[in-house]
């Protein structure tokens, strides 16, 4: 078992913990708002076709979303949705009815690295709120006009993508009853954290060595962080992973609440976090939800 590199987020997080990775009716958005900047598009948004909720929209959403097969996948494409077990689904639907009073039809952001699995967990959160998805990475895909957040970074810039990254997340920030999977670099900005935090912040965290596992396993086409490098695909994902997340740690730590999967994990008696369902991440990010929620509302009372 590879042990990794050791890595402890400073302390004004109270969950800091070593990193010790294991193998394991459409309105439309204010066309004032998108002049400012010309690139953009117009964002037309449907609801994804794992999505039930259409009320929730007051903007636009990209078609042809689905759910990814496993917690793994980390492909932006898809044409099946995730299937999970018949105690699975009771659970999701159990702590979905114990989550939706106290939400109040917040949106949701899903944050943590690249190929942490918050598309994929975030459409079965979705499914079971009777919410609507949406990933903020298609959305200037979309609004740019350009096919994939690679090409973006090669035609244009890292900056240009961060602009339009930030707009996208505050015409969403005046919508409700959304579920919207992030960028990983998303967390670097404050100014996104003012949109998110309008909603309810969950951060997947997942180990840096499952993380590039998961990335080599599909190659960093579609990474633009991680594609310059030559060399063997799990060495140079591990190693830019593991800087990305001494730059970020302390923004992922702003979250509301942190879904950790090595605690899953070693709840279930697994030693590899790869082996993880999507449903079983999407109950612990409910039960985290239901946990934050009911606390806020005891000290609001």
């Amino acid at each position: 078992m590879d042990t990794g590199v050791g890595l402890r987020p400073r302390p004004r997080a109270a969950w800091a913990v070593r990193r010790k990775p294991q193998g394991f009716p459409p309105a439309t958005v204010p066309a004032a708002r998108l002049d400012q900047n010309p690139a953009r598009r117009p964002l037309v948004l449907r609801p994804d076709a794992g999505s039930r909720s259409t009320d929730a929209i007051r903007g636009a959403s990209l078609k042809g979303l689905c759910c990814h097969k496993s917690a793994g996948d980390t492909s932006n494409q898809g044409t099946e949705k995730v299937h999970y077990s018949a105690d699975d689904a009771l659970l999701l639907k159990q702590k979905a009815e114990d989550v939706l009073p106290y939400l109040n039809d917040r949106c949701v952001y899903l944050v943590g690295m690249m190929g942490s699995g918050k598309t994929t967990v975030g459409k079965i959160i979705a499914e079971v709120l009777g919410y609507s998805f949406f990933d903020s990475d298609k959305l200037v895909e979309q609004s740019v006009g350009i096919p994939s957040v690679a090409e973006i970074f090669q035609v244009h810039s890292e900056a240009f993508f961060r602009d339009n990254e930030s707009e996208v997340l505050r015409d969403l920030s005046s919508m409700h009853r959304l579920i919207v999977a992030t960028g990983g670099g998303a967390v670097i900005r404050p100014i996104n954290w003012s949109y998110m935090k309008k909603g309810l912040t969950i951060w997947l965290d997942v180990p840096l060595d499952a993380l590039a596992r998961r990335i080599a396993a599909v190659g960093t086409a579609s990474r633009p962080l991680l594609h310059q490098e030559s060399g063997d695909p799990y060495a140079k994902a591990y190693a830019k992973l593991t800087a990305l997340f001494e730059q970020r740690m302390d923004s992922y730590a702003n979250a509301d609440a942190r879904v950790s999967l090595e605690n899953i994990a070693f709840k279930q008696g697994h030693n590899d976090v790869n082996v993880l369902t999507p449903s079983a991440i999407a109950i612990e990010a409910l039960l985290k939800m239901e946990s934050f929620l009911t606390e806020k509302a005891m000290v609001r009372n």
